[in-house]
């Protein structure tokens, strides 16, 4: 017996119910519940220890970069003083879990600026509320503002005044909204300016400040929309704009300068420090490539247009340039590619196995080079001379509950990952990894629309499609 037999028996009572309601004036009390009854339950981990979900931000002190904070999509926000060997939750207390962006003030670390709501608008995303900001490294937060914005991607301390922030807010992909675009304060956070807006569809896809200039500042304006069952990503409302007075006035990048035609979506954009004339940008459009420029941004030409520049552009399009090289590039997707040529051709630096793909965030010491961070939850190897991986150590978001069939087992659904079944024969204080049984499956139909199917175990197979 499949799923069918279980819509039909849903359907059946729904037409009982439905019938009590409109004929026989149904009637429901709900029972009042003394929660003081509860208070000696105490809650314990059931795991699994496997999986975890997206790390979605990096920051760490260059002169001490022992000192790493990590931004989950929806774990909160994470300390480490040991160079990655513990972490610590420091953002339990706040009203929200999503964070999109971290900026420290690097001339005084102890200042913080942290915006929340992931920018990676999967149909697993998760919602944030506002700015926040430490003045104690993290010990104390203040809520500084635009919690309407929803969804923080980018925000940048200015690096010589810790009062003059940028905020760049993705907004929610959900609907159309006003509180989207850049923002600034130059009072830490009391009032705010919105100093770029296109429409209420069109939020920020990323944002760059010249690692030499702080009043140049490259921001892409995309276009964008999530429904449950479908994604659109671009229009005509996308685009890539600079300022060079601090945002004041912006000039909209086009054709005339080497981008493509057409509608435009989702970008990633590089400076090296070691050389700002060199502006990288990797964009959504028509057929996706990378441009360089090397003027300062006024003229683009393409260079790469090959798969190896990345893939998905909604969920991850990032870019990271050496700051001590300026033909090394890094790309982030569902692997980690490097280039040594100035974008002409990628190696995989992190390849598809070995380590779970999905990679949003990247830490390149401006300082020291060699001294780079990824975030990796769930691998158990290091990869690569120069890069430093970082495992385990960070519980982010352990899972969604979805029932325990009688006594025969439990079932958990992580972030946007798979399906986990355990088996409830013996109560353990704990769990590991082997008290979990995998049961997610997927299979591309020819048509290419994929299909998600997790047997349950109980005579039917439930299933999702992902589009």
């Amino acid at each position: 017996m499949y799923k069918q037999s279980l819509q039909r028996k849903w359907w059946s009572a729904m037409a009982i119910a439905c019938a009590l309601f409109l004929f026989g004036g149904l009637q429901v009390s709900y029972a009042q519940v003394d929660m003081s009854a509860f208070a000696e339950m105490k809650p314990r981990s059931i795991g699994p220890s496997a999986m975890s979900g997206r790390v979605t931000a990096i920051d760490a002190i260059h002169e001490n970069p022992d000192i790493i904070y990590v931004g989950t999509a929806s774990g909160g926000l994470w300390k480490s003083t040991s160079g990655g060997v513990t972490f610590e939750p420091i953002f339990d207390n706040e009203k929200v879990h999503s964070i999109g962006a971290i900026s420290i003030y690097q001339k005084n670390p102890d200042v913080i600026w942290v915006g929340t709501g992931e920018g990676n608008p999967r149909n697993s995303l998760n919602g944030g509320y506002g700015v926040y900001r430490s003045l104690d490294a993290g010990r104390t937060w203040q809520m500084m503002g635009l919690e309407k914005t929803r969804n923080i991607h980018r925000i940048i301390v200015h690096p010589n005044d810790p009062n003059t922030v940028f905020v760049g807010a993705i907004g929610s992909p959900w609907g159309t909204q006003e509180d989207r675009g850049v923002y600034k304060t130059t009072d830490g956070g009391r009032t705010w300016k919105k100093i770029l807006y296109v429409d209420d569809k069109t939020g920020v896809g990323e944002m760059i400040m010249d690692p030499n200039n702080p009043n140049k500042i490259f921001v892409n304006m995309w276009e964008h929309r999530r429904w449950p069952w479908f994604f659109k990503s671009g229009g005509p409302s996308s685009g890539l704009y600079v300022t060079h007075d601090g945002g004041e006035n912006w000039n909209k990048l086009g054709p005339e300068n080497g981008l493509p035609k057409g509608d435009l979506g989702r970008m990633g954009l590089a400076i090296p420090k070691i050389n700002s004339n060199r502006v990288y940008a990797l964009i959504e459009s028509s057929k996706n490539a990378l441009y360089v420029s090397n003027d300062g941004g006024v003229n683009f030409r393409m260079v790469n247009d090959k798969p190896e520049i990345g893939d998905r552009p909604f969920y991850y399009f990032e870019i990271y340039a050496d700051p001590k090289n300026e033909n090394r590039l890094y790309t982030l997707y569902s692997r980690v590619g490097m280039s040594e040529d100035g974008g002409r051709s990628f190696q995989q630096l992190l390849p598809y196995t070995g380590v779970h793909p999905d990679h949003h965030a990247w830490y390149i010491n401006p300082n020291d080079p060699n001294q780079q961070i990824q975030i990796v939850i769930d691998s158990t190897s290091g990869y690569g001379a120069n890069l430093k991986l970082l495992f385990g150590a960070i519980v982010n978001t352990p899972g969604y509950y979805i029932g325990e069939r009688g006594q025969l087992s439990s079932d958990v659904k992580l972030q946007d990952s798979k399906y986990y079944q355990r088996f409830s024969f013996e109560i353990h204080t704990s769990y590991s990894l082997f008290d979990w049984r995998d049961v997610y499956y997927k299979t591309v139909h020819p048509s290419g629309t994929k299909f998600y199917a997790v047997w349950n175990y109980n005579d039917y197979i439930d299933y999702s499609i992902d589009v």
